[in-house]
């Protein structure tokens, strides 16, 4: 985390990066990273689901 805060500190969110053939802002990255974050998440509650029976929060 801390290398992650570093690197984008003196980056502006409207800034471009590569990212597969194509150029990409930190917004967008930020925003793919929490998409993908919640994604997994979900599906560890699935497996926990699966583990222990229960559902919900």
């Amino acid at each position: 985390m801390a290398a992650a805060r570093k690197n984008c500190a003196a980056r502006a969110l409207d800034d471009t990066s590569p990212f597969m053939g194509a150029r990409v802002t930190l917004r967008w990255i930020y925003t793919h990273m929490i998409g993908e974050y919640a994604r997994h998440c979900g599906h560890a509650d699935l497996i926990r689901e699966r583990v222990d029976g229960r559902t919900g929060v």
